[in-house]
């Protein structure tokens, strides 16, 4: 494939833009917003509310390389058990605190390797999290599972807590690849893994995929995406390999000389989206594909899909909660994120304190702003009708925005009376075009990729 000239004019190749899983985004964050704070939000909530709860677990067996979550290797169950016991004391915090008769529309257990944890504690903290707040007719539970790292009597205690849909760590197929980015994962492994769901009635089946790894080709991610169909996935999660050595001291292993160049970046994206879309996927956003029955197909064709932390979703859900270390909650009022060391993290709920460290409260144009991102990058357009009925006194400011955008895009991007769209050859750009909604300095970090 040959790179189109316009996009390389308009620095897509060279550009570092966030991911916009929330907005503000997580540089943005700070100690303004502690415990009082999140007590606060979290009694604001009202009584017989639908909220989200997600549950990390920042332990794995073994550290790949080429991850930049915060999470540290442990080869005894020991710190995990331990902390275990923390994630439960700070669920009965956490429900000493909400309002009478909140159920949960979504539960999320990620990591790390949430599939670390033995079948006690698996038991033990969903017990812990029922006894505050129950799952809501029709909720939707969801694990990450790493293959490697998953047995039967692990399944089962998951089954039996009610998980309905999994998450598998695929990344790539290829051994050359997985070997120089620490990840030892066969297709026979995961395959087993995805049998093993199966057989416990997981109908709802996601999978992981990364491209612009290294020693990655148009040939090798086409082989790797063609054993991934053969397992039936029901959503597929297509993200850029973020390489970003400073901030990850682990990716420093991996040979920078071997990873491809941001056009050859796009091309595996496109080799990849060709053969999702010959088997009948629906593209979702910037990075997802699902089956046209999935969920998040159907919040698409809807008006209904949503961006958060964990990527895509349907949930429709105004409060998510972060438990564990590093976690964020959103509320309506703002962002709180938990102390990100897991030492930090677990004395303070040793010592009867939330463990929020930092945060954002919504001021300005914030909610305006987020919602503007978050459309263009669901839908590749901005509904300037449903912008001004949520925010009727902002015409002004939104058409602004929306003609900055088209002028910095021209070719790229279509404005009219009903707002403003990413046109086919243009959606590479989604996250740069973003930018321009962002009113905070993006300097503050490095960010990723815009590829």
């Amino acid at each position: 494939m040959t790179a189109d000239p316009q996009l390389a004019a308009l620095g897509l190749f060279d550009a570092r833009v966030p991911r916009y899983t929330s907005y503000p985004t997580a540089p943005q964050f700070g100690a303004a917003v502690g415990p009082e704070a999140l007590a606060g939000w979290i009694g604001a909530i009202p009584p017989g509310s639908q909220i989200s709860l997600y549950l990390h677990v920042p332990f794995c067996r073994r550290l790949c390389w080429f991850c930049a979550c915060r999470t540290q290797g442990s080869p005894t169950d020991r710190p995990v058990l331990a902390y275990a016991e923390t994630l439960a004391a700070e669920i009965a915090m956490i429900g000493r605190l909400l309002p009478e008769g909140v159920t949960l529309s979504r539960l999320h257990w990620g990591g790390g390797t949430p599939t670390m944890l033995p079948p006690a504690e698996i038991r033990s903290l969903s017990r812990a999290i029922a006894a505050i707040a129950p799952m809501a007719p029709g909720a939707e539970f969801s694990v990450e599972i790493d293959p490697g790292e998953i047995d039967a009597p692990r399944l089962d205690a998951l089954a039996e807590a009610g998980m309905n849909r999994a998450s598998i760590g695929v990344q790539d197929f290829d051994e050359a690849i997985q070997k120089a980015i620490g990840r030892d994962q066969s297709f026979e492994v995961t395959a087993e893994a995805v049998v093993g769901l199966r057989a416990r009635g997981i109908t709802s089946l996601n999978a992981d995929m990364v491209y612009g790894l290294p020693h990655q080709t148009a040939e090798r991610i086409a082989a790797s995406v063609q054993k991934l169909l053969s397992l039936s996935p029901d959503r597929v999660a297509l993200y850029g390999y973020a390489h970003v050595p400073w901030m990850s001291r682990r990716q420093q292993l991996i040979p920078s000389e071997a990873i491809p160049r941001a056009e050859e970046r796009l091309d595996l994206f496109e080799v990849a989206r060709a053969l999702f879309d010959w088997d009948g996927f629906v593209p979702v956003g910037i990075d997802h594909f699902a089956r046209p029955a999935d969920g998040l197909a159907r919040a698409l064709a809807e008006g209904r899909l949503r961006r958060n932390f964990q990527g895509y979703t349907d949930d429709a859900a105004p409060v998510l909660i972060g438990l564990g270390a590093s976690a964020i909650s959103r509320f309506p009022q703002g962002y709180a994120q938990n102390a990100a060391a897991t030492s930090d993290y677990a004395r303070a709920i040793r010592e009867g304190r939330l463990a929020t460290a930092r945060g954002h409260a919504f001021s300005g144009e914030d909610l305006l702003r987020g919602r503007m991102i978050e459309m263009l990058l669901c839908d590749f357009a901005i509904d300037r009708a449903a912008i001004l009925r949520a925010f009727p006194q902002a015409q002004r400011r939104v058409d602004a925005l929306l003609s900055e955008a088209a002028a910095r895009f021209a070719g790229m991007v279509a404005l009219d009376a009903q707002g403003l769209s990413i046109t086919h050859r243009g959606r590479p750009l989604a996250r740069m075009i973003a930018c321009v909604f962002d009113g905070y300095d993006l300097s503050k970090a490095g960010h990723s990729s815009a590829v």
